[in-house]
């Protein structure tokens, strides 16, 4: 079954589609989707069909901001009934926190994870559909919402060090610096914001502790769309672990609050194991970082979990028919 997002994951499409001179009406039916189907935020829509809406009008647009463009007027409020939650969160950490837990009210393709270090806080984040699938507008238009609920609930307060993104940058920089009032870092290792771990405990001015306890019992009074599988959890949890080499079953198992043994039944359940998981996401990234020019194999390698480059070599050729070296030669001809 194709995971479903909320439809206000696309509010203002039709805007920033217009603004481009683009008829919604076709793209939408190649999609799949429909104005109907987009009219109600709260209504469940295909993923896929999300991201094939987005990537098809940025290419056919000629605007490699198109995803970026739609979050340049996200507001609080478009998170539904869990805006109400976050803005009373007494300071950014538990709003962040907060997120995590009811993504499944927002969004349940977003994987978040937040990484101390020091005085120093990298949010990361990552937009995680069907096996198979990719999307630079998607992500830009998650971190462009994230960056901007970080500002709403920060204010001036809000300064972060960087928004990092996995991809290349694009010939113009004009909406990303309009979007992003910090360093825009472009070919990085993950995709995500880097800030001081002060900003994550700064006190929310608009905190009110007595509203949050009664949103929260609002908000846990909802009915739950039909969660995500066990294996697709797994997935988000290792789209973000495996660029940081900890891609490991009691990684997850851990920051799924249960144990080993436990996590492996979940997913046999589910006919599904571990190991086949963890494949399908490394070939998954494989393919990003290889199509990355500015990725040298070596580093490939270790984001894919690798310590050995003869590993990876030998990996890679068995899951795609060639060595590395030859994979990447012949794509860089194909482009």
């Amino acid at each position: 079954m194709s995971s479903l997002i909320r439809a206000a994951t696309l509010k203002n499409y039709f805007e920033v589609a217009q603004e481009l001179g683009l008829n919604p009406q076709p793209l939408l039916h190649a999609a799949g989707l429909s104005r109907t189907m987009l009219a109600d935020p709260d209504r469940r829509i295909p993923a896929a069909a999300a991201v094939r809406l987005l990537e098809d009008s940025a290419r056919l647009g000629g605007c490699d901001t198109f995803g970026l463009r739609m979050a340049e007027s996200r507001q609080l409020s478009d998170f539904g009934v869990v805006s109400l939650l976050l803005i009373h969160q007494p300071t950014l950490r538990d709003a962040l926190l907060a997120t995590m837990q009811y993504r499944h009210l927002l969004n349940e393709l977003l994987a978040i994870h937040v990484e101390e270090s020091g005085r120093t806080v990298v949010i990361r984040e990552e937009f995680v559909p069907d096996a198979g699938t990719s999307s630079r507008q998607a992500i830009e238009l998650a971190l462009g919402a994230l960056y901007r609920l970080c500002g709403a609930l920060l204010g001036p307060h809000w300064k972060p060090h960087s928004v990092n993104f996995t991809h290349g940058a694009p010939e113009n920089l004009l909406v990303h610096r309009r979007v992003f009032r910090c360093a825009l870092e472009f070919d990085r290792e993950f995709n995500g914001i880097v800030c001081d771990a002060a900003d994550l405990n700064f006190p929310n001015p608009s905190a009110d502790p007595a509203m949050a306890v009664y949103v929260k019992r609002l908000v846990e009074s909802l009915p739950a769309p039909d969660r995500n599988s066990i294996a697709t959890d797994v997935r988000k949890d290792l789209y973000i672990l495996m660029p940081m080499g900890q891609a490991t079953i009691e990684q997850v198992a851990r920051g799924r609050g249960m144990n080993v043994r436990t996590l492996q039944r979940r997913l046999e359940e589910a006919n599904e194991t571990f190991s086949n998981t963890l494949n399908s996401v490394r070939t998954e990234l494989a393919l990003r970082y290889m199509e990355n020019r500015r990725y040298s194999l070596q580093v490939v390698g270790r984001l894919l979990g690798f310590s050995a480059p003869s590993s990876f070599t030998r990996w890679f050729s068995a899951e795609f028919g060639t060595a590395p070296r030859e994979w990447r030669k012949a794509f860089r001809q194909r482009g």
